[in-house]
């Protein structure tokens, strides 16, 4: 019997009408997400001369997973794995600073893959990541063993 799939839609994670993917898929309690990017809002700054940096587009990623997480029906703390490109490997401390803001107070992070990659799909993008999370689960109170 095959499982019933849920697109997952969130205001803050616009789904182009050109896109051939989807940002998010609900399959029973597992949500996959495409890899996301801090776009637009770094071509803004990048037009505005402030470009946005490693950290601060680190930060408006997680935010977006957040966002489709929470529109599934869940919380941060159902986020458990990452894969993280970067464009630049030297940024990676700054990467890992925004994950650490941003999980701060989860009993564990969410498991991680950090590659660099010689390019993205904007020259101003210097950070994607994917992102899964499960709704059964909750990293806030993860015991260690």
């Amino acid at each position: 019997m095959s499982q019933a799939v849920q697109r997952i839609q969130a205001q803050a994670v616009p789904e182009l009408a050109t896109a051939s993917w989807s940002n998010a898929l609900l399959l029973g309690n597992e949500l996959v997400m495409s890899g996301m990017t801090g776009h637009p809002a770094t071509r803004q700054a990048a037009e505005a001369g402030t470009p946005l940096g490693a950290y601060e587009q680190t930060l408006v990623v997680l935010n977006k997973a957040l966002a489709l997480v929470e529109a599934a029906g869940g919380h941060i703390g159902n986020i458990y794995r990452l894969t993280v490109y970067l464009t630049r490997i030297a940024d990676k401390d700054e990467v890992g600073r925004a994950r650490r803001d941003f999980f701060e107070g989860l009993a564990c992070y969410p498991t991680s893959t950090l590659v660099e990659v010689s390019a993205l799909v904007f020259p101003e993008l210097v950070v994607e990541i994917e992102a899964c999370a499960r709704l059964d689960i909750d990293m806030r109170t993860a015991p260690t063993r």
